[in-house]
């Protein structure tokens, strides 16, 4: 399938990688902390700044356009998740922040004021902070956190420990999807069943796994799915949240009150970054359009941009994969070289392409110093999933690097990493 899917042509819509370094175009492996933009988003929010940058319900023309581009933004979203809302009735499902932190402290505070002493909820050493910070926050209401506990080993979430912890008094189970350090993709769709058996709402971080996989809410089940844009190829400032409409609607919400936003934004929304998050998803459905026929069969029922855009992400899977199996080979030959998370290929499928490690001699900063001036951009430290770094005993040494891979990386930038990492070796 790699054959098939040319990623080479897909760069050329990204501006942004055609920088060079030195004489060499540089190598973006820091998707995991934002990822490059294609040029229509680029485009489209300077559109926004020409042709609508105003603010809705005005009785002109550019604000009825605005008005006309909230409503698309929401039902391209709809139609990314697979939320059983379409078109306008996506109103009652999604709903956009500044960010995916900004949506969990929102609801997480909602919930709370529904909670009380003898209530409890679960969180787990493997997320990013933003999935836990606010579940935390909520012990001043007197309820009670547990964390879930991780296999070290292959930083995998202890299911054990999991199941141990869940009880007739837990009422929000936060996860994520996949983790934003070491790449570890959960069964959420288990997890999700096993929070439902106990009356709990399951609250799922889909950040680090939206430009990486199929996401299909209904499936999963989930009551809440959130993601930040500026991971999935799109601009800063919009986090996205689906929620289930009956959840959502049984919730107290924080706002003024005059509002007429969906019930769980507050304040003016970040609209010319909605025009740039359209576009990043219309950029996606081209990807299928364009390699998504050999999965079509993999999602029955799906017709329109939905298959469109379900077909793009398993064509970007199929791709990704065996690039990130032949750095994870070629990592394991580097002395001293320590992959934390998954590192058997045959159990790649609960892996999204990210890689984290570590190397003896170098302390991680060193690592990623080297490998910028040589062109090759990677993340260091402990990316706010402090509690996983603390766990594994590395927080005191500087973490891990982390090497993320999208669609637009290359067998030759993989190569180059390889090459540099050998290099630091022989001079160090």
């Amino acid at each position: 399938m790699e054959k098939y899917f040319n990623s080479n042509e897909l760069r050329e819509e990204f501006p942004s990688l055609t920088r060079t370094q030195d004489g060499r175009q540089v190598v973006y492996f820091d998707g995991p902390a934002g990822t490059q933009v294609p040029q229509r988003v680029i485009d489209a929010i300077t559109r926004h700044y020409l042709e609508i940058n105003t603010h809705l319900d005005g009785a002109f023309i550019p604000s009825e356009r605005l008005n006309q581009k909230v409503a698309e933004a929401r039902a391209i979203y709809a139609d990314f998740f697979n939320a059983p809302s379409s078109g306008e009735s996506a109103f009652d499902e999604i709903a956009f922040s500044l960010n995916m932190t900004s949506h969990t402290y929102n609801i997480s505070r909602s919930i709370g004021k529904t909670l009380g002493p003898g209530d409890e909820l679960i969180v787990t050493v493997l997320d990013h902070e933003s999935n836990v910070s606010p579940w935390v926050a909520l012990e001043e209401r007197g309820v009670k956190v547990h964390c879930v506990d991780i296999n070290p080993e292959d930083c995998t979430l202890d299911m054990a420990d999991f199941e141990s912890k869940l009880s007739e008094h837990t009422k929000v189970v936060a996860v994520g999807v996949a983790a934003n350090a070491v790449g570890t993709i959960n069964d959420i769709k288990t997890i999700t069943a096993m929070a439902h058996s106990v009356g709990a709402l399951m609250y799922a971080d889909a950040v680090h796994i939206a430009p990486h996989f199929p996401i299909d809410v209904r499936d999963l089940g989930v009551d809440f799915l959130v993601c930040s844009i500026y991971k999935l190829f799109g601009p800063h400032g919009v986090g996205v949240l689906y929620g289930k409409k009956d959840v959502l609607e049984g919730l107290p919400a924080y706002k003024v009150r005059p509002s007429n936003y969906q019930k769980f934004e507050s304040g003016t929304p970040n609209f010319e970054g909605l025009s740039g998050a359209i576009a990043c998803i219309e950029y996606l459905a081209d990807v299928g359009k364009k390699f998504g026929a050999p999965y079509v069969d993999r999602f029955p029922g799906l017709t329109g941009r939905r298959l469109d855009l379900k077909t793009a992400m398993a064509a970007i899977r199929e791709y990704e994969m065996p690039l990130f199996k032949r750095m994870v080979d070629g990592m394991k030959q580097i002395p001293g070289v320590k992959i934390w998370g998954i590192a058997d290929s045959a159990r790649f499928d609960r892996r999204a392409p990210t890689m984290a490690f570590t190397m003896s001699g170098f302390s991680p900063r060193q690592i990623a110093k080297h490998l910028g001036e040589n062109g090759i951009y990677v993340w260091h430290g402990d990316f706010f999933a402090q509690a996983l770094i603390e766990r594994l005993g590395l927080f005191e040494t500087g973490g891990v690097v982390r090497v993320g891979l999208t669609h637009y990386n290359t067998a030759d930038e993989v190569d180059r990493l390889i090459e540099a990492i050998h290099a630091l070796v022989k001079k160090g």
